[in-house]
């Protein structure tokens, strides 16, 4: 089954805004650390100190997956299993998993 494949319309449960603005704020400050970096590259800086950073940076992506994630299996797998659509939706969120865990 390939990602690709699961690039359609579900029905959601619509994040509040409180939610939304959260995982923009993380995303906005991961985006300050790539330039950050991408400064750190520029100047020649210590290959450690861009490792240490990089480093940094995959551990905040991770941890907004994994809230993501955590909304998704609360809301709309839950949502899909009360509706009958539950092993359609639990095998798609394996496979984004399996992406995920790369």
């Amino acid at each position: 089954m390939k990602l690709d494949n699961f690039l359609h319309d579900h029905p959601t449960t619509p994040r509040s805004k409180d939610e939304k603005q959260a995982v923009i704020n993380r995303l906005k400050r991961i985006e300050g650390q790539v330039r950050g970096i991408q400064k750190m590259v520029e100047e020649d800086r210590y290959c450690v100190d861009i490792l240490v950073q990089l480093s940094a940076i995959n551990a905040a992506l991770k941890k907004v997956g994994f809230s993501v994630t955590e909304r998704h299996i609360k809301h709309c797998v839950s949502d899909a299993i009360k509706s009958g659509e539950g092993n359609e939706t639990i095998e798609e969120l394996m496979e984004v998993m399996k992406q995920f865990s790369k």
